[in-house]
């Protein structure tokens, strides 16, 4: 049985409340939160106060998101993850999202690994500090300085890491990436999005093709989720869809009903 999460930013107008009413009614074990929308962080709310009343809610705050390139590591970023944790572990959250460099820079082999290890290894101790789990999402898109989840695992474990990082398996990266190994043990949270567009070709495809999971879809989702769970993985799997076409529904609880009944098909 799939433990289904909700990212913000499939329901991107919806306030704070609204995403944990419709999390709660979906029968959701948890949500992400973000501060990459236009509204901040639980509307403003305290950070302790919006905590207090997701877990009222029966709900877990997964992650709050994110720390942009993470692996470009500095003073301001370590300022940035600091300032983001704080808020993480007043709020009660499980996790911080790391989110590596998309901008084709810092790719050379070698440099991405040093990059990596370096950010990892000051991560660490904050991570232990606040008692929070890290969660390392690779991108598939090629511009993506960590791109791959075996170069993310690798450094992981050179630091030392395991446990206190985790792994974002999004669906639409792993395909863009062209699959690879699983990890399940390293495994933190699912992302699930579908792409239904059938002429958009792999290396073409970005954040707003990513719709709910329908029959349609391209990526796998069922297939990539039945692996996971084979292997042994049973953590949350989170709606992170990215298209306008999603944002603009007037009803998406039904439409995320329907997609969760859908994936409800996984093959055991």
């Amino acid at each position: 049985m799939i433990q289904f999460a909700l990212n913000h930013m499939t329901v991107a107008r919806l306030s704070f409340r609204e995403l944990v009413a419709l999390s709660k009614q979906l029968g959701c074990i948890g949500v992400e939160l973000r501060n990459d929308l236009p509204q901040p962080l639980f509307d403003g709310t305290d950070p302790a106060e919006a905590g207090a009343f997701l877990r009222s809610q029966g709900l877990r705050l997964l992650a709050v998101a994110e720390v942009k390139r993470f692996n470009d590591w500095s003073a301001d970023k370590e300022a940035e993850a600091l300032a983001l944790m704080k808020i993480a572990q007043a709020a009660g959250a499980e996790a911080v999202s790391l989110i590596p460099r998309n901008d084709n820079l810092g790719m050379g082999n070698g440099e991405r690994q040093a990059n990596l290890r370096v950010a990892l290894k000051a991560l660490k101790p904050m991570l232990e500090d606040h008692s929070l789990v890290g969660m390392v999402e690779p991108l598939g898109f090629e511009v993506c300085a960590l791109r791959y989840k075996a170069e993310a695992v690798e450094g992981i474990e050179a630091v030392g890491g395991k446990g206190r990082f985790k792994l974002v398996h999004d669906t639409f990266h792993h395909t863009l990436a062209h699959g690879g190994p699983l990890f399940p043990e390293h495994t933190g949270i699912v992302h699930v999005s579908g792409v239904v567009d059938q002429e958009v070709g792999i290396n073409d495809m970005r954040d707003p093709h990513r719709v709910l999971v329908t029959p349609g879809d391209r990526l796998g989702n069922l297939e990539q989720i039945a692996a996971l769970q084979a292997a042994g993985w049973n953590g949350p799997v989170s709606f992170e869809a990215f298209s306008p076409e999603v944002h603009a529904l007037s009803d998406p609880a039904s439409a995320l009903r329907a997609s969760m009944d859908y994936m409800a098909k996984v093959p055991a």
